[in-house]
């Protein structure tokens, strides 16, 4: 396992992958709730379903700590895509009526332009991701 140098002391890679991921999971909900409390209707949905996705990317970069980041936008708008698409068998709806938890992780009503908005999700989150320092992963190299 590959250890970063700061100071005297190391941290090994996943350690701080998974802390970075942790981080960016923690800015994309407080991003997702500033949003929703400062902007309306369009503009707040779909920012929501990309950060959404950009949501689950970080969430599986927290498990994956070594996954590429093509992976892991990859994993995200598949996993974002397959909650979409759920929606139309009408269980997430119902889960949705049982739990507010089950309505935020699932939603309840299929809206096939939010499909759009994984993608865009799925893209910024691979942009990041691919952008840091090392490459691959989200620890700085």
């Amino acid at each position: 396992m590959k250890r970063k140098q700061t100071g005297g002391a190391s941290i090994p890679r996943d350690v701080a992958v998974r802390a970075t991921a942790a981080a960016a999971a923690l800015v994309t909900v407080a991003s997702g709730l500033g949003v929703r409390s400062a902007a309306e209707g369009d503009v707040a949905k779909y920012a929501g379903d990309a950060l959404y996705t950009v949501l689950i990317h970080a969430l599986v970069v927290l498990l994956l700590p070594r996954v590429r980041p093509s992976s892991a936008a990859g994993a995200a708008l598949a996993l974002s895509w397959a909650v979409e698409l759920a929606q139309l068998t009408g269980v997430p709806a119902e889960l949705a009526r049982q739990s507010a938890v089950a309505r935020l992780v699932l939603g309840s009503t299929f809206n096939a332009p939010d499909l759009f908005w994984y993608v865009v999700g799925a893209a910024l989150a691979w942009a990041v991701h691919s952008r840091l320092p090392s490459g691959r992963s989200l620890a700085p190299a």
